[in-house]
């Protein structure tokens, strides 16, 4: 299910429903089963990527077990719509509080997540009073998928970085008929949302990141580190981990994203093994398998929206080829900001101040980077807390 730009009008937003055909998901399960599956590598663990036995489990019940018409039916709950923003098509969740003055809040994911990042929070942040909640703290939510990714794909033209899909999301708050909002992001969806504060100061009320960077260029010297406190320098001991360790992906999905997206495309386990190191890695505790922390059913859709639309070449080329401006100090836009970090990620508040106005820093000693995910109870709290006084 490769989506295609719609002859529409700049500022056209039409209703959009999930549909998948079914001869798409019959050809899903044949291409599982006809799998050639890699020998394991000695020991079969994750030091040397993902591991050979567990896959097969996973691969299995995706084939056999998982229901993508239910998550279709979660998804289509609710409204989603379809616009094009310079050029580019630009699928989004809008979902409107009962409470009349609600807050407006655009919720960014980042890689290689979704839109289902978010769906557990959903219902609590717009409709607080059914949720054991505050009706003063609601929101209306408005959830995109990121240009290039999933829904969203694949890319017209070369150019999104996160400065661009900033400038975009402000266009389609206004289209929306928002004209004063919040803007909240983890990953990729932490530098959109920041530079969408720079985008628009004047509209935008506050800035909430979870796991916000930037980091530091590394080594630091000596008498900095010295000068850190004993979770921080344990911070900068897991990005100097990651640099050596883990930024594999980030070379070649920033240089070869093309030639990655053939093997990805054309195989669901391929692709499944591309995102599942990932949320090894990035959930929390570590050492935990991915659906023993999360859902299996949550992480097979969020595949899913990879697989179905093709998009793990476009989305790889937006996140990471297109960062034309990594390395380059983005001014303070001086909207406040809040930073939640959760125990896996590796924020420091004096570097993510260099670049932002925080004015709220908690340090959590649980959770990873998937904070909507792993979270959800959590972030909303922080989120509805950090905005009761900006409203």
């Amino acid at each position: 299910m490769e989506p295609t730009v719609p002859v529409m009008s700049e500022t056209d937003i039409r209703p959009f429903r999930l549909d998948v055909p079914q001869a798409e998901l019959d050809d899903l399960r044949a291409r599982i089963g006809a799998t050639r599956w890699p020998a394991p590598l000695p020991g079969d663990d994750w030091d040397t990527g993902v591991p050979t036995g567990w896959l097969r489990g996973l691969a299995e019940y995706w084939r056999d077990g998982y229901d993508w018409r239910r998550a279709e039916r979660e998804l289509n709950a609710f409204p989603q719509f379809t616009t094009v923003i310079d050029g580019q098509r630009v699928h989004f969740l809008h979902v409107r509080s009962p409470e009349a003055d609600a807050l407006p809040l655009v919720l960014t994911h980042g890689w290689p997540g979704s839109v289902v990042e978010f769906l557990d929070l959903i219902g609590p942040l717009t409709d607080p009073a059914a949720h054991g909640g505050d009706p003063a703290d609601a929101f209306h939510v408005v959830v995109p998928s990121l240009p290039g990714y999933g829904l969203s794909g694949p890319v017209a033209e070369p150019g999104w970085d996160t400065a661009r899909v900033a400038r975009a999301w402000d266009e389609l708050m206004r289209r929306l008929g928002h004209e004063r909002y919040g803007a909240q992001g983890g990953d990729m969806g932490a530098a959109v949302s920041a530079d969408l504060g720079r985008a628009a100061p004047d509209r935008v009320v506050g800035v909430h990141l979870n796991g916000p960077g930037p980091i530091p260029e590394i080594p630091l010297p000596e008498e900095e580190l010295a000068s850190l406190t004993d979770l921080e320098r344990d911070r900068i001991r897991r990005i100097e981990a990651f640099m050596s360790e883990e930024f594999g992906y980030i070379a070649v999905q920033s240089t070869r994203p093309q030639t990655l997206a053939y093997g990805l495309t054309d195989s669901p386990v391929g692709q499944l093994a591309w995102i599942m190191d990932k949320f090894q890695a990035w959930t929390h505790p570590r050492a935990a398998l991915p659906d023993e922390v999360l859902d299996r059913d949550r992480l097979l859709t969020n595949v899913m929206l990879y697989w179905l639309t093709g998009t793990a070449g476009t989305s790889a080329y937006n996140g990471y080829a297109q960062q034309s401006a990594w390395g380059a100090a983005p001014e303070d836009s001086g909207v406040p900001t809040a930073a939640l970090v959760l125990a896996h990620d590796v924020g420091i508040r004096r570097y993510t101040e260099r670049e932002n106005t925080v004015v709220r820093w908690t340090d959590v000693d649980r959770g990873g980077h998937f904070a909507a995910l792993e979270e959800p109870a959590l972030l909303t709290a922080d989120v509805r807390a950090f905005f009761r006084g900006l409203r």
